[in-house]
Formats: C-alpha cells, structure tokens, sequence
C-alpha cells in the first residue's frame, strides 16, 4: 500500500560564488596567476586596465553621471549603475602591505639545454654499431629514468623491441648491447641496481690496491656492506681495519645517481614563489602579501560604451536586448571574480598574520626549539574561520622568512608534555633528536633506547617506539647503519 507523507529536511549547499573562493584560496601564487590569466581569457567584462588607466577613470566617472539619474533597462531589469561604478581601483589594491616591490617580477627565466636522452644518444655515435645494435642501444638509453638506472628487465626490453620497434632480438644480444652503455658518461648510467652501478664505477677507476678491494667488496661481498658488517667483512677478506676503511673511503666517492650529475636533465623543475614575506623590523615582524596575489581587475572599457550605447539609443531591437543579456552574465561573472580575489587576499592575510604571530618567537630567533605546538584548530578559533579554511591556506603557500623560504605547514605540529608539566612541540623534539644523532660517535652510534634515554634526561619523556617514529620521519637510519669505521 502506498503512502504519502511530508518530511522536513535542513541542508547547507555552498554557493558557487563560495565554491569559487574555495578553489581560489587553496592556489599559491604561480598558479593564481594561472588561474586569473585564463579568466581574463574567458571573460571579456574583465580587464587589468594597466593602459590608458587615467582615460579610461576619467570617461567612467562621465558615463557614470549620465546614467546618475536613469531609469533600469527592460531586458531582465539590469541596473548599468551598479556594474559601471565596479570599473575602479579595488579597495584591497590600497591597503598597507597588501602589496610589494615585486608586482613586475611576472617572468621566470628557464634554462634551455639538451636532455639526458639526447645526451646520451649523442655519445652513441662515437660507437661502431651496426643497424640492429643501434637501435638496441637508442632503446636502452630511452630506458634510462632520471637516476640513471634501466629498471626493466632484460626480457621485457626484448618484447617491447619486438611490438614497438620491430626489432626481433634475443636477450644476448640485448645484454652485449647493454655492456656498450654502461661505457658511456656519466660512468654508471644504465646500470640495473645500486650494486652494478657502483660496480662499473669502479671499473672506470685506476685499479690501486683501495679500489680492487673496493670492487670485490661491491661484487662479492654487497649485502654485508650495505648492513655495515664491518668485522665480517675484515674476516672474509682477510684485511686490517684501516683497509677495510680505505676501500669504503673509495665507494663513498661514488654517485649512487648518476643521472642526477647531469645538469641537462629533463625533469621538472619546480620553481618556489613565496606567498608571503617576513621581515624583521626594529624588532618587530612585519608580514607583506606578495603582490602577485593583488592584481588589478576592472569591467573592460568596451563593455561599458556598449552599455552606453544601449541606453542611448531610442529603439531597442531584441538582437541588442539578447546582447545586453550576455554583457549581464558577463558583468555578473567579473563581480564574482573581483570579490572572490578581495576575499580570497584578505584570508590569506588574516590567516599568515595569526601563524606568525602565534610563532612570533620563532620568527624572530629562527631556532626551530621554539616553535610552539599548533594545529589548525588553534588558527582556525582565532580568526574565527573554518579549519579547512587554515588548512586550504598552509598546505600549499610558502612564506619568505629570514631564515629561508619555509611551507607553512611545516609550522604546524602535535604537542606534548615533558617533565615539567609544559605543552612543547613534538617539532621541538626532533630537533634535539637530530642534533643528539648528529654528535654522536659514528663508531658507536645510539640505540632508539640510548636516545630515548637521552631525551628523557634533557626532559622529554617519550617511548623507545616514539623515537623510532620521530627518527623515520627525519630520513635518519638504524644506529648500525649510522656506523662508521
């Protein structure tokens, strides 16, 4: 049986305009700029008004006072005042420290070079090869990832061959071809794991009694090196402690990456613009937006004559009620925008002004042991906005600060109590954590529980397990791997 009945629902939907602000809050700088440059694009009701600048304010003021007193127009009930006294200098264009020095630093300058590829090719030519064997090698050098290492397999290389290049080959072959690269520079290129990598290194160098032994270490004794079995490896060859350490001495001095000695390298290069910029001065901090984030937008000039047109002409046909309809969209569209960027600057401001005075001590000392514990929330209470608001802001802006360019989220930590019964940063602890490993004595490093122990007598009570964590996220080994002869 079928039944019908009322039920009251309340829902909360974000509004484009919102949604707007939204994607534009989360955009650093270089892709703000992006973002407003294909807007420009998009809508011609928007410009940047950089020329004729004074011409063009002083014909707006005019049309402005002819349409003081106008009636509105019949297509949709548009109002030309409200869109034509939009044609101005934004208000947030003339705010102290909304903008800087560098407005006209638009172009970044991108070194031009051959590729790592290209490189290597190149090298090819100096080789007698055959048709097969060239094309074996231009194959293999293709290969080669950014490090410098072929990753595949030698069985895989010959089935891509086969479909891809109608090279029908055998893995021999491909192997003798393979011996061919591995001569090529920088010297380790091409090679299928950290050990031939190494090991062909050595090959190239001058066979003294260090790097023979060097080599057989490498080749027949690999697994026991990378663990650090020192005492192991002096009994299997036989070989005193100072050797053993000048033989390591000599593989130390090898690049593990070859490909990335090789400055022409095709990878990307991601190119930091900081957001932000903090400055000391007379003691005292001072935040400035860069002024990339503060551009000058205004309805078009063109626009505005069409619009005056319009209300001048006695006869309104519809193809000119249609066009005016579209200039509304448009005009619509570029109120949005301009209020979204004035939104969009003034929470950026807010919310690095909030961060940088609740790490005001850091910000003046540059020592990372007085960061105070923050989460989003901290920020978020006191500007009185939502915390993925804060968290749109600090996961992707940088800010210029005395001691380097910094991403904001690295300011942001976890707390903790120590002894004393005071809140620190959990940043605070991996500080002197890394400043401990860092004196140690190489040839008896600390344990996870001899630091655990430290800590605990400098005042931070944390488990072993704590450490190890801390430790990990540092990118700082075992202590057998920190082991030193």
């Amino acid at each position: 049986m079928l039944k019908q009945y009322l039920q009251f629902k309340l829902s909360q939907k974000l509004s484009p305009q919102q949604i707007q602000l939204m994607k534009l809050i989360q955009l650093p700088t270089q892709a703000f700029e992006q973002r407003l440059k294909q807007e420009l694009e998009e809508n011609p009701a928007l410009d940047t008004g950089k020329e004729e600048k004074e011409d063009e304010y002083e014909d707006m003021d005019n049309t402005q006072d002819d349409f003081e007193d106008s009636e509105t127009i019949e297509a949709d009930d548009i109002n030309i005042d409200d869109y034509l006294s939009d044609d101005e200098i934004p208000d947030y264009r003339t705010s102290v420290n909304n903008y800087s020095a560098d407005d006209d630093e638009k172009s970044i300058p991108y070194a031009s070079g051959t590729s790592f590829t290209q490189h290597l090719k190149t090298q090819l030519n100096t080789y007698r090869l055959s048709d097969e064997e060239r094309d074996i090698a231009e194959f293999l050098v293709g290969s080669v990832d950014e490090s410098g290492y072929i990753r595949r397999e030698l069985s895989d290389i010959m089935d891509d061959l086969a479909f891809t290049q109608n090279v029908y080959t055998t893995e021999d072959k491909i192997e003798y071809v393979l011996k061919i690269v591995h001569q090529l520079d920088p010297a380790g290129v091409g090679a299928r794991n950290l050990q031939e990598c190494l090991s062909i290194q050595l090959k190239r160098k001058e066979q003294v009694p260090d790097v023979a032994l060097a080599a057989d270490i490498i080749n027949n004794a690999f697994e026991q090196f990378t663990k650090k079995h020192y005492k192991k490896l002096m009994s299997k060859f036989d070989i005193t402690e100072v050797q053993l350490k000048d033989a390591v001495h000599e593989i130390e001095r090898l690049n593990p990456k070859p490909g990335g000695s090789y400055s022409g390298n095709t990878r990307m290069i991601e190119h930091v613009i900081p957001d932000f910029a903090i400055k000391i001065v007379n003691s005292e901090l001072e935040l400035t937006l860069n002024g990339r984030n503060a551009p000058e937008l205004h309805v078009s000039r063109e626009y505005n004559n069409m619009l005056k047109g319009y209300k001048e002409s006695k006869e309104k046909s519809k193809s000119q009620k249609d066009a005016v309809m579209f200039i509304k969209q448009k005009l619509d569209a570029a109120k949005w925008f301009i209020e979204a960027i004035k939104q969009r600057q003034q929470t950026l401001f807010v919310t690095m002004s909030s961060i940088m005075h609740y790490q005001k001590e850091y910000f003046l000392t540059g020592d990372e042991r007085n960061l105070r514990p923050m989460i989003l929330k901290d920020i978020a209470d006191e500007i009185e906005m939502d915390v993925s608001t804060v968290s749109r802001v600090a996961n992707s802006k940088y800010v210029d600060t005395p001691y380097g360019t910094k991403l904001i989220k690295e300011f942001f930590s976890e707390s903790m109590t120590n002894d004393q019964g005071e809140e620190v940063s959990t940043r605070e602890i991996k500080k002197i954590l890394e400043t401990v490993i860092e004196e140690e004595n190489k040839k008896k490093p600390f344990t996870d529980e001899a630091l655990a122990k430290i800590l605990k007598e400098k005042g931070y009570p944390i488990a072993r397990r704590t450490v190890a964590k801390y430790r990990e996220q540092l990118d700082i080994s075992v202590a057998r791997l920190r082991k030193e002869l």
